[in-house]
């Protein structure tokens, strides 16, 4: 079967197992979602919206975090991992925005990667989120393992995961095909553990194609 016609099996599939997908993260203005993604890596969404349920009850904005010392950010993310290298991140981050867009997120990828903290994947989600934009396809460490398993790529650097994504994935399927992944990446395609057998779409996947024939 070829890659596009699989990929459009497993739109459909999990388009009627997940319906529209939403954002995991919770935010309410562009920038605090853009800072819930600098603190998402290496750490699950839910860690992240227990951490910025209460900050942003205090601090959301690039001026407040621009003005506050990196101990002061660190303290609040600590619990994220990584939080002294997502502090100065978010502080510089916060100063740019200030600097150089009027304390506003700018649309253009370009000028997004720019920022402090902010790689393809982040840029790929504040803009799919926020703009419904789609220069490529967020590619997360759930999108990563799927896509390799199921056979859609070979790569393991995210960049050339991604551009092998943009060629058989329809463009207008971007957005919703990243969340599909990491929804079952968290529902049945475990890390570690993938329960193969419970599967929509094991059919379509080398891996688990393999595993229910072994088992």
């Amino acid at each position: 079967m070829r890659k596009k016609e699989k990929v459009k099996n497993i739109l459909e599939i999990l388009n009627r197992k997940f319906g529209k997908p939403e954002c995991a993260l919770k935010y309410n203005t562009p920038f605090e979602l853009l800072v819930a993604v600098i603190l998402s890596a290496q750490c699950t969404d839910v860690r992240v919206n227990i951490v910025t349920k209460e900050m942003y009850k205090k601090i959301n904005t690039p001026q407040q975090f621009a003005n506050l010392s990196l101990e002061e950010i660190e303290e609040m993310i600590k619990s994220t991992g990584f939080y002294r290298n997502k502090a100065k991140n978010i502080k510089l981050c916060s100063q740019q925005l200030l600097n150089e867009y009027n304390g506003e997120i700018p649309q253009e990828m370009e000028k997004l990667v720019k920022l402090a903290g902010v790689g393809r994947k982040t840029a790929n989600v504040v803009r799919g989120e926020i703009w419904g934009l789609a220069d490529g396809i967020t590619v997360d460490t759930h999108v990563k393992r799927l896509s390799n398993l199921i056979g859609l790529t070979k790569n393991d650097d995210p960049i050339k995961i991604e551009q092998d994504l943009m060629k058989i994935v329809p463009k207008n399927s971007w957005i919703d095909f990243s969340h599909y992944l990491i929804l079952q990446g968290r529902d049945k395609c475990v890390a570690r553990r993938p329960k193969c057998i419970e599967c929509e779409i094991s059919e379509y996947c080398i891996y688990g194609k393999k595993k229910l024939i072994n088992s």
